[in-house]
């Protein structure tokens, strides 16, 4: 889970800036604002679009604060918001260069990454950030939402208007995309030390 699930706000500063109290706006903003900036550079890697992400997400936050009811942590929804501006983006980037999404219904492996040959512990892959950004966008996107924001297939596939088996495609082909590029080289490893293959 990311950090928007470690940000308390008093619910008294909610329903502040429900009314359109400034102050309160501000100080869900400075709460939000890095793990917002974080989620939309994942998915966009400029950091010119992620600030851009950022403003907009904010905008609509701000907007629809008068209707959050509390169901979920604030930082839930506000996490909702900033991955759906971010998909928004995606969206609109796939369409200007003419891109489709095809679902690949053959490629469809179901598990969590072990399964799929790559390491769950964090020392294994010290490069995970310049694997990830090798990815095309859409897998990318859906390996963070899936492995990272722990969102289901359902709710990725939800957010990007697609069906729970092309969530499940795309993550497997990131994962075989994955694999090579973080996997642990016995050879490399000092005094021959043997190491699990990933």
């Amino acid at each position: 889970m990311s950090k928007f699930a470690d940000i308390t706000i008093d619910p008294g500063i909610i329903r502040r800036a429900a009314r359109g109290d400034v102050r309160a706006h501000e100080i869900i903003y400075r709460a939000f604002a890095t793990p917002v900036y974080s989620i939309c550079l994942r998915f966009t890697k400029v950091p010119a679009h992620a600030e851009d992400l950022v403003q907009e997400t904010f905008i609509e936050i701000m907007r629809s604060i008068s209707k959050y009811r509390g169901d979920a942590a604030l930082g839930s929804w506000i996490r909702r918001i900033a991955v759906s501006k971010a998909l928004m983006f995606l969206r609109s980037a796939w369409t200007k260069r003419g891109q489709a999404l095809a679902d690949d219904w053959q490629d469809v492996t179901e598990g969590q990454a072990m399964s799929h040959g790559i390491s769950s512990h964090p020392d294994d892959a010290l490069d995970l950030d310049a694997a990830l950004a090798s990815l095309p966008d859409v897998g990318r996107a859906v390996v963070w939402l899936h492995d990272v924001e722990g969102f289901t297939h359902k709710e990725i596939a939800q957010f990007m208007g697609k069906t729970e088996s092309f969530s499940k495609s795309q993550l497997s082909r990131a994962y075989q995309r994955l694999r090579p590029l973080l996997a642990v080289d016995e050879a490399a490893q000092p005094d021959g030390a043997a190491v699990r293959s990933y």
